[in-house]
């Protein structure tokens, strides 16, 4: 006889199984990091990978954890947009555009990365080719096609690249073994996966374990729904991107941001790692620079970035204050100047690396949010965890602010991160703030 102990025990066992499936396990290394996106055509002149390792100890004095390449394949000729066609539109998975080198550059390029403590993760398009990758003539039933058997974009506007099929389960098998290539042949450690979600979620799972066995990697969906965590560690945080784009303009406010941030704890799942970003090649290409969106609020927002869950974005040149809208097609190379957001983001990188409260995941402090006396355009919070403490305090407004808060929570000697002076504070804290300026306030 079956008695309820045991039911209930099996029962017990088969959800704490399906949830041990269901999570992805991010790599202990991972949890501490920051990312930086490299555009490689528009890096240097040459736009190549052995131009940009002289680039290697400048980022690494940055203090960057993971770089993420943008698509290193060769790229189509058919249908190409523009005279050097779209990163995305895919001719070969398991070759490097030659235009950056061969793949014994990229291999020794990795391993440098390796040896200065920085991780390696490159693009992968899994949902779509160009119209002449070999598929299109070895396997036409790789694809969809229309009533009449033609090929078809996914999208009608991005005519250089055609539709991948996911019922055919061959195209699995071909994916995922060329997704292990670039893992045993260069020693990558994972990818970011362009629009993840329009490629069913089976399949990431799948992909996800056979890559697991290999080493352990990092995988960065472009898409912002919680169900991708169950194949994905980190997922873009959409949502609080473009209400910074929005406060920046006065359309929203610091209770906008405060909902989104309690709304994403409800609906994602603990261990999920949310990308933030003030850009990235999408927005900087397509909706306009940091400055044109963001303007004098852009180091408010790059620091914000830092100081809520979970993982900061640079994308490249925002270190040199990028301010123009690089061409998708053509090449645009960026200018490098020296500029104070170098220092800006040398330090958060510090800051977020050296104290536990600010790293990735159920690692990180929890974020707790401070009431002061002008709710609308005051941000404030804190990260906690035992008795470790971080206090930040970001203006999102024009108009300079008298700051005001009084808590229980505030208690103890804090070091100020601008001038680096010891602060006692007794529950309460009273600081004026320019317009979009900030504060931080690490506890001893």
């Amino acid at each position: 006889m079956i008695t309820n102990r045991i039911i209930f025990t099996i029962i017990f066992f088969v959800i704490s199984n399906f949830v041990a499936q269901s999570q992805t396990k991010t790599p202990n290394w991972a949890f501490d990091k920051s990312i930086y996106e490299v555009n490689l055509r528009q890096y240097s002149q040459d736009g190549n990978f052995d131009a940009f390792r002289k680039h290697l100890p400048r980022l690494k004095e940055l203090g960057v954890g993971i770089l993420w390449f943008m698509p290193i394949h060769p790229i189509g000729e058919v249908n190409r947009k523009g005279t050097l066609g779209s990163y995305y539109s895919v001719k070969d998975y398991r070759a490097v555009n030659p235009e950056f080198g061969t793949i014994d550059d990229f291999k020794n390029l990795v391993k440098e990365i390796h040896s200065l403590g920085m991780y390696v993760i490159i693009d992968w398009v899994a949902n779509h080719t160009a119209w002449d990758h070999q598929w299109t003539k070895t396997n036409t039933e790789f694809y969809n096609t229309d009533k009449d058997g033609n090929f078809i974009p996914p999208v009608d506007d991005w005519s250089d690249v055609i539709d991948l099929n996911y019922d055919n389960k061959q195209l699995w098998n071909e994916m995922i073994n060329a997704l292990k290539f670039w893992i045993t042949e260069c020693d990558i450690d994972g990818y970011r996966c362009d629009v993840a979600g329009m490629i069913p979620i089976d399949f990431w799972i799948e992909a996800r374990k056979q890559l697991d066995n290999i080493k352990p990697v990092f995988m960065l969906a472009e898409w912002d729904t919680p169900e991708m965590h169950k194949a994905f560690d980190m997922t873009y945080d959409w949502n609080m991107h473009k209400i910074m784009n929005s406060v920046a303009k006065g359309k929203m406010n610091a209770n906008d941001i405060i909902n989104h941030i309690k709304n994403d704890k409800e609906n994602y799942p603990d261990y999920a790692f949310r990308m933030q970003f003030t850009d990235n090649h999408d927005e900087n290409s397509w909706n306009g620079t940091v400055q044109e969106r963001l303007g004098e609020a852009a180091e408010c927002f790059a620091v914000l970035t830092y100081l809520i869950p979970d993982m900061p974005l640079i994308y490249s040149g925002q270190e040199a204050a990028l301010n123009k809208r690089l061409s998708f097609f053509e090449k645009d190379q960026i200018e490098w100047k020296e500029d104070k957001f170098f220092q800006i983001y040398k330090s958060l990188n510090k800051v977020k690396k050296n104290n536990e409260l600010l790293h990735c995941g159920i690692k990180g402090g929890e974020i707790e949010f401070i009431t002061n006396n002008n709710q609308q355009n005051i941000l404030s919070f804190i990260r906690v965890k035992d008795d470790k403490v971080i206090l930040a305090i970001f203006n999102l407004s024009e108009t300079p602010s008298v700051v005001l808060l009084n808590d229980n929570r505030l208690s103890g000697k804090f070091q100020n991160f601008h001038t680096k002076e010891e602060a006692e504070i007794n529950k309460s804290l009273k600081l004026k703030l320019d317009k979009w300026s900030w504060n931080i306030f690490i506890k001893n």
